[in-house]
């Protein structure tokens, strides 16, 4: 267990703890702006998603935090501030609140039991991921903090996700974050997650033969995801087979 090398969390714990409220006005703030590119219309905010299970076994990777997300990880670090616990434990909470709730929750875990990836991990379901086998997962994205694309979350679509600011922060984040695991399973959650990855292939910085290929994104707003599990569930199947012999 660890922090991103790349953190900022000791330049933002006391700015987050000062705040009058965990509200949208509050954080989507020049005091939380990290990066801006005018012509392409993004901005990427701070959020405290940096902490790092270097042993896990299987790592889940999304995009990038939505604001809901970034709300919550907000909110843990807030009300923890009169704990004393370290910062280490403090970014886990933030990992553990924040990570694929709600429904999208219940939509990958579906999946992936039934893709049996519980019985290789020696687990009832994989929803115990999410709890008592939690030190088993990485849960995270490939860009670590909030992108907004003309105020709106951002979905990796628009613009290219391989555009040269976003993949500053992947390879600078996500990719040294993956160098510091043992070789963990990779399940990248639909096409544009799978973009990235096979970038990152590319230029060397992953090997394939880590990687789900074939995943969808879980969010309901994927109204594609069962027809796309169903045309990849036999690759994404013997792709667990030879991963976990």
């Amino acid at each position: 267990m660890a922090i991103s090398t790349f953190s900022r969390f000791s330049d933002y714990k006391q700015k987050i703890n000062s705040l009058p409220s965990i509200s949208e006005d509050q954080i989507l703030t020049e005091q939380f702006l990290l990066d801006i590119d005018e012509k392409k219309k993004i901005d990427i905010y701070y959020a405290p998603f940096e902490y790092v299970n270097e042993n896990a076994k299987v790592v889940i990777a999304g995009i990038t935090p939505g604001l809901h997300q970034m709300k919550r990880s907000f909110s843990t670090v807030f009300n923890l501030k009169d704990q004393t616990i370290d910062d280490e434990q403090i970014l886990h909470e933030v990992k553990k609140n924040s990570s694929f709730e709600g429904p999208m929750r219940k939509n990958l875990i579906a999946m992936l039991d039934e893709l049996q990836l519980h019985s290789y991990l020696g687990l009832t379901s994989t929803s115990e991921l999410f709890s008592s086998a939690s030190q088993l997962v990485q849960t995270n994205s490939v860009i670590c903090y909030p992108v907004f694309y003309k105020g709106k979350n951002y979905t990796g679509s628009t613009p290219n996700i391989t555009t040269e600011l976003l993949m500053k922060y992947i390879i600078n984040g996500f990719a040294k974050e993956i160098e510091t695991m043992n070789n963990p399973l990779i399940i990248p959650l639909g096409v544009n997650v799978t973009k990235v990855l096979n970038y990152l292939v590319e230029n060397n910085y992953i090997e394939p033969k880590f990687i789900l290929n074939g995943f969808p994104h879980t969010s309901g707003a994927n109204g594609h995801r069962h027809r796309q599990f169903a045309e990849n569930k036999k690759e994404m199947e013997q792709k667990l087979k030879e991963f976990f012999r």
